[in-house]
């Protein structure tokens, strides 16, 4: 019983830390919320909805710090949402077997682990121009993916922003945050129109996300230095991306 409890304080544990990671740098924290729920060998039922739900409170609380911060560009966002949020939609309302879930959530999950273990920090020194036609195609893409498998798509836009020199570190973090809301509000609403159990200590979980994402986004918007914590989570990444590729 005693190894029952430590374990789930562990989880609550990394569950805030992530929500105040993903936080400090625009994210929701899905992909690190289905990490830790892998590792503690949550079933695929409970992950994709849960870390959807999750991301809602985190991903808003970050936007609405960044945005507060003047680092919101509304004509580089309104594209890659208008044709994400649709996508999404129907991304949660497919569902398929757990091991090829897993599986396909091992390797999204390597992505975030390697930004934050080679890419830390990346220096973007100029701004390109956007594309609207391959905004929506880059929005249709992520988002679909997203509802697929329970993510915001946020640590999947972030690096494409940056390495096409659209927007700084500050600026993504602010559209990849709304995106993140908007992703996660369509994919779960197609979730729950297939019909969704939620886990009943889900509630808590909401307030341990809640409370690390409100003070990892005033601290990121501040130009907080999180460099161990980032090591901290790719190691952790890492662990639930070779435990989910086993399976």
């Amino acid at each position: 019983m005693s190894t029952i409890l430590e374990n789930i304080y562990i989880f609550y544990i990394l569950l805030f830390l992530i929500a105040f990671l993903y936080a400090s740098v625009g994210h929701g924290g899905a992909s690190g919320y289905l990490a830790i729920m892998a590792i503690f060998s949550f079933s695929p039922d409970i992950m994709k909805p849960s870390a959807l739900l999750l991301n809602l409170f985190v991903s808003l609380t970050s936007f609405i710090q960044f945005y507060r911060g003047k680092h919101f560009i509304w004509k580089i966002f309104w594209p890659l949402a208008l044709a994400s949020v649709p996508f999404a939609f129907l991304g949660g309302l497919i569902n398929f077997n757990g091991a090829l879930y897993k599986t396909i959530l091992g390797i999204l999950l390597l992505i975030p682990a390697a930004r934050f273990l080679f890419f830390p920090n990346p220096q973007i020194t100029s701004i390109h121009k956007t594309s609207i036609l391959l905004s929506l195609l880059i929005g249709a893409s992520i988002g679909f993916l997203s509802g697929l498998i329970g993510i915001g798509g946020g640590i999947l836009l972030s690096p494409v922003l940056l390495l096409l020199h659209w927007t700084n570190q500050k600026q993504t973090a602010a559209i990849s945050a709304l995106f993140i809301f908007v992703n996660s509000v369509s994919g779960l609403a197609g979730q729950l129109s297939k019909g969704i159990h939620f886990n009943p200590e889900m509630f808590l979980f909401c307030g341990l996300a809640f409370a690390g994402g409100l003070a990892g986004a005033y601290l990121g918007a501040l130009q907080f230095k999180q460099t161990i914590l980032k090591n901290i989570l790719a190691i952790v990444l890492l662990m639930a991306a070779i435990k989910l590729i086993k399976i």
